[in-house]
């Protein structure tokens, strides 16, 4: 049997490289459609929103993702930068969404930021109460969520990080004794 000349390195490193420059001048043909990227039942945003639109809440699903109405039209929403335990991390999960609840009374504001949408569908979005206070801000701060930051939605990184910080040192919420014992991430991980 007759062996084949072993390939040279120079030649796969170009031909790496010849890859590699073709992804970056036809980027369009990089992104293959994943089939549960379409949107939710709920309306897509068509109309931008500019620096706050108020907004009406109508449900709260968990401690992170809220139903609302907005100019008319219904809105499954997910808070951008955090992740609020699951409802069945208990006892964490329900205390989560009943201190969005309470966060949300009054008059709320919604914010979008670069990527409008999950891959779920879900409006993306920061909520804002008319005395300025940010609800994804005051989740993370009081201890009833974790910092979750994904680019290209970064606008309010650096404050979300600073709330997480102050609620492990004060040991608030899931941060405390009894606190929340595996990430969000990880327990969808594990239960799906």
């Amino acid at each position: 049997m007759k062996r084949r000349p072993p390939i040279k390195i120079k030649y796969l490193l170009a031909a790496l490289a010849a890859f590699l420059i073709s992804l970056s001048v036809f980027p369009e043909r990089t992104h293959i459609p994943v089939p549960h990227e379409s949107p939710a039942p709920e309306a897509p945003l068509k109309i931008p929103v500019k620096e706050t639109e108020p907004t009406r809440i109508l449900r709260v699903h968990d401690g992170d993702t809220v139903s609302l109405s907005y100019k008319g039209r219904k809105y499954k929403v997910r808070l951008i930068g955090i992740d609020a335990p699951e409802l069945g991390q208990r006892p964490w999960g329900f205390r989560s969404k009943e201190h969005l609840k309470e966060l949300l009374t009054g008059e709320t504001s919604i914010e979008v930021d670069v990527q409008r949408h999950d891959k779920y569908g879900r409006l993306l979005a920061y909520l804002r109460r008319n005395d300025g206070t940010l609800i994804n801000e005051a989740m993370v701060e009081d201890g009833y969520a974790l910092l979750l930051t994904i680019p290209p939605n970064v606008k309010y990184a650096d404050e979300l990080r600073g709330a997480q910080v102050e609620a492990r040192r004060a040991q608030r919420g899931i941060w405390g004794e009894n606190g929340l014992t595996e990430s969000p991430g990880d327990y969808r991980e594990r239960t799906q």
